[in-house]
């Protein structure tokens, strides 16, 4: 812990917590889908259990068997929306904090087949003068 992510009590800061896991998901997501999908955070949420001092470490976890049924539903659906639990520990292995983070995925291909298809049925709605 360093004086810029230190809060006003002496533990870590909220938000500092939150940014070191805030990317990972999706960044792990983009290596491992490649570029036929659209991968961004959408939602997420943190409870603060415990105090955090010290060195703080969370672990992020992607199997195989994940990125094979994510790949399915969007490739199914268009879309995909999974929910990754991420939890942060102090050095004694105490949760400090945990975290729900919802990662959208769409498929490019049902992107741009969805936004044409949108902009037909307003085209054809539109009052004519």
């Amino acid at each position: 812990m360093h004086w810029w992510n230190k809060n006003v009590f002496g533990t870590h800061f909220g938000g500092s917590l939150y940014a070191m896991i805030d990317p990972w998901y999706c960044l792990m997501l983009v290596a491992n889908l490649g570029k036929d999908y659209v991968i961004w955070d959408k939602a997420a949420t943190i409870r603060f259990l415990n105090p955090g001092v010290g060195t703080v470490t969370a672990k992020f976890r992607l199997t195989e068997d994940v990125i094979r049924r994510i790949k399915e539903e969007a490739d199914r659906e268009g879309r995909c929306q999974p929910t990754f639990k991420v939890e942060i520990l102090d050095a004694a292995g105490k949760v400090v904090a945990d975290a729900d983070k919802v990662i959208s995925v769409r498929r490019k291909d049902k992107i741009k087949a969805r936004t044409a298809a949108a902009k037909h049925v307003a085209e054809k709605n539109l009052p004519h003068h």
